[in-house]
């Protein structure tokens, strides 16, 4: 699974799980996340990748997720950061880079 976090664009193609808001993305990882340690009964999916926008609209961004994932040590094999905003940019990237393991790919993309 690949999950694409943004409340505007659309995700590069129809494989992406597309999340409009942080809560959205978190139900999606949480219930990724209870399949891979047995907690519910759906059929878990390897968690491939997710692309970060920072801003969602209002006050909401896309920090709650990427400090659930560091919280949960749950990483996909990549991590990408597509947000225009710079300074969201860095503070995403930074967490990446500090709690994901060494094995996930972290890069900054700019569409």
């Amino acid at each position: 699974m690949k999950l694409w976090i943004d409340d505007l664009r659309t995700p590069p193609d129809d494989s992406w799980t597309w999340a409009k808001t942080s809560e959205e993305a978190l139900s999606v990882l949480r219930a990724e996340y209870s399949a891979l340690v047995g907690l519910a009964s759906v059929q878990k999916e390897e968690l491939a990748a997710v692309s970060f926008d920072h801003d969602l609209g209002g006050e909401d961004t896309s920090r709650p997720v990427m400090l659930w994932m560091a919280e949960y040590g749950f990483w996909p094999k990549t991590v990408y950061v597509h947000t225009m905003n710079v300074v969201g940019a860095q503070y995403l990237m930074g967490i990446a880079e500090r709690y994901a393991p060494p094995e996930t790919y972290i890069r900054r993309v700019y569409l």
